[in-house]
Parts: C-alpha cells; structure tokens; sequence
C-alpha cells in the first residue's frame, strides 16, 4: 500500500467532509477504512493499492466532486 497526504482548498462544511470521504471509498484500489478527512487543516489521508490506481486518479476524483486539490504527496513504502 501507498499512502497519500492531499492538501484541498478550505472545507467549509462537515458534508463536504462525508462526501469527499464516500467517493474515496467508492474509489477501486483505495483501502477504504484508510480514508481520513482533516477537516480543520484541509487535508485528505488515504492509503492506496498503485496496481489499482494512482495518485493522479485519486486527485481527479476529489475534484469532480467540486473540491481543487492544491497539493498532494506520496509516502512510499507503507
């Protein structure tokens, strides 16, 4: 598994925080009790399967649900 730190713009709203973690979860190669949303700093946390999917997948699916990811990083090594 890869893990992944994603700043997003500002969440304004506890729903905003549901519904980024629901797609996530619903995101094939995501570990899905792995999805952490720091609501207070902005912050997505998820680890990941690269055979699956990537980062870029990942990100792209945060922000069709209407959220900018400003930057994103990968720990590798799990």
């Amino acid at each position: 598994m890869t893990k992944a730190i994603l700043k997003l713009e500002t969440l304004t709203c506890p729903s905003c925080l549901q519904k980024i973690e629901r797609g996530l979860k619903q995101t094939a190669g995501v570990k899905k009790d792995s999805v952490k949303v720091l609501f207070n700093a902005s912050k997505v946390k998820v680890d990941f399967d690269e055979n699956q999917v990537n980062l870029n997948k990942i990100e792209k699916a945060i922000e069709d649900l209407g959220y900018p990811v400003i930057s994103s990083k990968v720990k590798e090594g799990a």
